[in-house]
């Protein structure tokens, strides 16, 4: 034991408290997060929102919106994420201080939870869809990006076209599915074909489409992907030439232009996101998923999703927890983007 160390430390911190921080960045950041000296906002008091984020009702004033979409009308196998928007909000503790990447996103925009889509009925598909592209118009056309949690895949779809209006967009997509199938069961409109429509309406680049963690016995579906001018990486790919290398090739393909980032969460293996509706094997750990988000860095991100969590299938909060950690991810890049 150096004992001189010792005494440099008890002199230092023997009667300091947590606001008692030396280095000035931190010093700085902890005065612009926290209430005042020794108080701290309760984690597990007052009203949840997504990410801890204020609430605010009025589409005005805003940079970044967080908001829910609870509708799973579009799923083919196990119902439940219309849950999703309610589960994340429950989620305590992430952020508000990004580590790696080194931002604390709400001391660097004006951002807000803005509660959920208002839906005319619970019903319709076709409705629910047209009910999400008008609200998500209206966040654009107020120049505020959305980061939405989902409801189902299906929501992607109105979302790109409210985004995508003016020009398509690119996106980086991690899914265990490349969700451009056809249509089936009498309805073009289901989880397993937003971005074929959105490519057929031409809000969606495909030649700036990224799919990171494919897998499973539905690549049989997935031929518009290729034929279009997808960028596909199956799970294996991922494994075998290894994170920088997606990295790298996501940026390659998604360059300077505005981009979309939609997060699946059954992209993640069932060990990290068991409460989903359309589960598969051996995917990607939570881990790599936050290194390749948060080696997009710089991209110009306009808005992003994290979609189908169905929380009734996790009774551990397992996905929840996951599935927040990745909006926070979003987030934090969102902040870091030169879109506006």
């Amino acid at each position: 034991m150096d004992k001189a160390n010792l005494e440099r430390l008890r002199q230092k911190y023997g009667s300091a408290g947590a606001d008692d921080i030396h280095d000035p960045a931190m010093k700085k950041l902890s005065q612009a997060l926290f209430e005042g000296p020794g108080r701290r906002k309760l984690p597990y008091g007052g009203l949840p929102t997504l990410l801890d984020a204020p609430y605010k009702e009025e589409l005005s004033d805003l940079d970044i919106a967080l908001i829910g979409v609870p509708m799973d009308l579009g799923v083919t196998n196990r119902p439940g994420a219309r849950f999703g928007p309610r589960a994340l909000r429950a989620i305590e503790r992430i952020g508000p201080y990004h580590h790696a990447l080194k931002v604390a996103p709400s001391t660097m925009c004006r951002l807000a939870d803005v509660g959920d889509v208002p839906f005319r009925g619970r019903f319709n598909l076709e409705a629910a869809l047209a009910d999400i592209e008008t609200f998500f118009t209206k966040v654009h056309q107020a120049g505020i990006r959305p980061l939405a949690v989902g409801g189902d895949h299906s929501i992607t779809y109105p979302i790109l076209k409210a985004l995508g209006a003016e020009r398509p967009v690119g996106m980086v997509h991690f899914d265990a599915h490349c969700d451009t199938g056809g249509a089936f069961d009498g309805s073009k409109f289901h989880h397993g074909g937003p971005f074929r429509l959105a490519v057929l309406d031409g809000v969606l680049d495909p030649k700036r489409t990224i799919q990171i963690g494919i897998r499973g016995a539905a690549e049989l579906l997935w031929e518009f992907s290729y034929d279009s001018g997808m960028t596909v990486i199956h799970i294996e790919e991922v494994a075998e030439r290894g994170l920088p290398w997606v990295i790298a090739k996501a940026r390659e393909v998604l360059g300077g232009g505005p981009t979309y980032v939609s997060f699946d969460v059954d992209g993640l293996d069932p060990v990290f996101a068991p409460g989903t509706g359309t589960p598969e094997a051996g995917g990607l750990t939570l881990r790599e998923a936050q290194a390749m988000l948060r080696g997009l860095k710089g991209l110009n991100v306009i808005g992003g999703d994290v979609v189908e969590v169905a929380p009734q299938y996790d009774a551990t909060t397992t996905t929840a927890i996951s599935a927040a950690q990745i909006l926070f991810e979003i987030l934090s890049l969102m902040v870091l983007s030169p879109a506006k």
